[in-house]
């Protein structure tokens, strides 16, 4: 997968290959409408219908959204099987914005739970699709060797937390002023604009199939697709799908699906020895990833009831609304991720290995989540909005020690014929960790604050110690690879 002729001339993005600008646009306004739509889900979900909300218990609502943001990073294995498989990853790149329209769309118009249920299927496969091709298609940039590879993720980043800073403020303002379907609407009305830019600037890049599905397979494929689907159907209206475990649904769904592709990645003729030594010391990265996703993704479960019936949110005497408070990790990432950028490019070969980032990334989340500790027992609006500030800072210096470095190393560590799929396992790790936010949140009430923070807290700690006592050996199965 290269960039046309037209995209080889000595112009560029910030110091970056000039095609990422146009990834860097479709990212952004994606990521304006998924967390747009996202800041305002949950107390959808969970407010009365006098406050415009469907009613649905706040442990059931956390659950949908845990299993709904972990259904987002799941779906990045069908986008990323597609892309590798029979596609290519710029064609499913446009397919999936094209979902995630629609997805919003419905959540706009369609009542109740109907519009719920519709809305976020499309988006869930919509958002999964760009996920992972739209990092496979940055990876493929640059060149094996070019140390701006690590810089350029970090850009892509900035525009993932432009469009989440500004999605929450306008969808909030537009839910509490004029209410909750008017905010999804303004989601659609952000995929849109997203859209017409990617199809305006999609031609500087090229796509190849990695690996090309034989036509005499592809009856095969599409009976299984139709009978998985079915199934759940049958399932669904079955109801053998409750509501309330849709998160641990989605965790075991997660697991299962990351122990097949490893597998299938491992025992395939398709790669070397050197390519399977580097998928095998992918695998710590990929706990230890689930385990800071867990944490870090409680934003949109456990945060958003904290900021909702413990913040004080009054601002000169107005009360800001609660999905406001999702777009201070975005303010604070826009300040860090050039801070992050030059110091990694400064560095180049000196910089800490990716083991050493994951490790760190995850024990600064488990002091996170310790930080909590001192507000914890006080009543509504108790907890300062400085302090939930200060806490979301370390979050933010956290996620950049692990995030855009683990898209890069996985672009890095992927074997030639499982390029999408790769990144695919990443997120993975991702929908393991966000479908895990939902279940642990069950788990959260106000009056055990203290050994809920406290306890994932430590366990965060001490995954993260672990993961840099590893480094060693991790890097002799890297093969290089930094």
């Amino acid at each position: 997968m290269t960039v046309t002729d037209a995209d080889t001339r000595d112009r560029t993005f910030f110091g970056q290959p000039r095609a990422l600008a146009h990834l860097f646009g479709v990212e952004l306004w994606e990521r304006f409408s998924f967390y747009g739509m996202q800041g305002i889900l949950l107390i959808y979900l969970y407010y009365t219908a006098a406050q415009g909300g469907l009613g649905i218990d706040q442990d059931t609502a956390t659950s949908i959204v845990g299993a709904y943001g972990g259904s987002v990073f799941l779906a990045t294995v069908v986008g990323a099987w597609l892309a590798d498989r029979l596609f290519g990853p710029e064609r499913v790149l446009f397919g999936s914005a094209i979902l995630v329209m629609i997805g919003h769309i419905a959540l706009a118009v369609l009542p109740g739970v109907t519009g719920v249920a519709t809305g976020l299927i499309f988006v869930a496969l919509g958002s999964g699709g760009v996920k992972a091709t739209a990092t496979t298609l940055v990876g493929a940039l640059y060149a094996p060797g070019d140390e701006r590879r690590d810089a350029g993720f970090s850009l892509f980043y900035l525009g993932i937390n432009l469009g989440a800073l500004v999605g929450p403020l306008l969808t909030g303002l537009l839910q509490q002023e004029a209410g909750f379907h008017w905010g999804f609407g303004l989601a659609a009305v952000g995929m849109a604009l997203g859209l017409a830019q990617y199809a305006y600037g999609r031609k500087v890049l090229t796509n190849d199939v990695a690996n090309p599905l034989p036509p005499a397979r592809r009856p095969l494929v599409i009976a299984i697709a139709a009978a998985g689907i079915v199934a759940v159907a049958v399932l669904a209206f079955a109801g053998l799908i409750p509501a309330a475990r849709l998160s641990t649904i989605v965790v075991v769904l997660s697991i299962v699906a990351a122990v097949a592709y490893f597998a299938v990645i491992l025992s395939s003729h398709r790669i070397d020895a050197t390519e399977r030594r580097r998928v095998l010391a992918f695998i710590p990265m990929f706990i230890v990833s689930a385990v800071f996703w867990s944490l870090y993704q409680q934003q949109f479960t456990v945060v958003t009831v904290y900021s909702d019936q413990r913040l004080d949110r009054n601002l000169f005497g107005w009360e800001m609304p609660v999905s406001w408070v999702q777009s201070i990790n975005p303010v604070f990432i826009i300040i860090l991720s050039g801070v992050f950028t030059v110091l990694w490019t400064r560095l180049g070969r000196r910089q800490p290995s990716t083991p050493i980032k994951f490790g760190l990334g995850t024990a600064l989340m488990g002091v996170a989540f310790l930080l909590f500790l001192p507000l914890a027992g006080g009543g509504p609006n108790s907890a300062p909005l400085l302090g939930l500030a200060g806490i979301l800072f370390v979050f933010t210096v956290a996620e950049l020690l692990l995030s855009p470095v683990g898209l890069s190393v996985t672009t890095k560590l992927a074997p030639e014929a499982f390029r999408t799929q790769m990144v695919a396992l990443f997120f993975l790790s991702v929908a393991l960790g966000t479908a895990m936010s939902g279940t642990l949140a069950n788990y959260y009430s106000e009056d055990h604050e203290v050994p809920y923070f406290g306890v994932l807290g430590a366990v965060a700690i001490a995954a993260g110690l672990i993961m840099v006592a590893l480094t060693r050996p991790l890097r002799r199965l890297m093969g290089g690879v930094n």
